[in-house]
Parts: structure tokens; C-alpha cells; sequence
């Protein structure tokens, strides 16, 4: 049985989220296309479509995700949790690198996330660098 998330619902995560992809920070109104209901802990796994487990995605981030909960981390080859957007500071697990168009791994959460979520895509950096020139990017830490 599919479970239909409510417009309200989708429009206070939505909110929540600031419009902006919960892994790579691509926000909504600069991307031109709507985000993704993401399931923090995938429908495919047994995930609800609760509040709790909801969070905005962008295409990219939610079709290279999958189903995936968990991986390697590059650094320390050890598996670990993928960054959970909904419960962790983005900015204490990710970087932007001096030019502001890719993210670095900062923990072992955050390197498995670039690496699995395929983070600095090659068709996403170079709409980062026109974004950058345009003055919408990098994003910044909410105030």
C-alpha cells in the first residue's frame, strides 16, 4: 500500500528544509526543479512516510542515494552511517572547497556521503561555477 503525503506536510518539510537539498544544499529557486520527498530510511527498507523520516532531496542526491543507509568511508575504510540531513549539522560534517563548487568530506559521515551520494557529479559542479559567478553559491550556514 502507497502512503500519500499530504500537501501540508510536504510544505512544512519543505520549509523545514529552507527549499534546499538536505545533502547538497542545491537550493530550490536556483535549481529551476522541484525537490524530492527524500525517506531518510527508505521506503524499500521499511521507512514511513512520516514526518521523521522525510526530508527534501534533490534528484541527483535522492537517485544516487537509493536505498542506501550506510557506507565506506575512503579515508578510514570503515562502513559508516550516511549523513542524516534532518538530524545533523550539515556544516560539521561538510565543507565547500575554495572555489565553492565542491563539498569535502569533513568526518567519516561526511566523506562516505560525498563519495555515495556522488556529491561533485559532473553535471553539478559546473552549474555550481555559474552559480558562484552569478552570486547564489556557495550556500551559507542559516543564521
Amino acid at each position: 500500500m502507497s502512503e500519500v503525503v499530504s500537501k501540508a506536510l510536504r510544505a512544512q518539510i519543505a520549509d523545514e528544509a529552507g527549499h534546499r537539498c538536505g545533502y547538497c544544499l542545491t537550493d530550490q529557486r536556483v535549481s529551476g526543479a522541484q525537490m524530492h520527498l527524500e525517506h531518510l530510511f527508505p521506503k524499500a527498507r521499511g521507512g514511513s512516510s512520516e514526518r521523521d523520516n522525510l526530508w527534501l532531496s534533490c534528484a541527483w542526491c535522492n537517485s544516487y542515494k537509493g536505498a542506501q543507509i550506510e557506507a565506506q568511508d575512503p579515508v578510514t575504510k570503515t562502513t559508516v552511517a550516511l549523513f542524516n540531513p534532518r538530524r545533523q549539522d550539515w556544516f560539521e560534517h561538510f565543507v565547500w572547497d575554495k572555489e565553492g563548487v565542491r563539498i569535502i568530506g569533513a568526518t567519516p559521515t561526511g566523506r562516505a556521503t560525498v563519495e555515495a551520494l556522488k556529491l561533485n557529479n559532473p553535471y553539478i559542479v559546473p552549474a555550481r561555477r555559474l552559480w558562484v559567478l552569478a552570486g547564489w553559491h556557495p550556500p551559507r550556514q542559516k543564521s
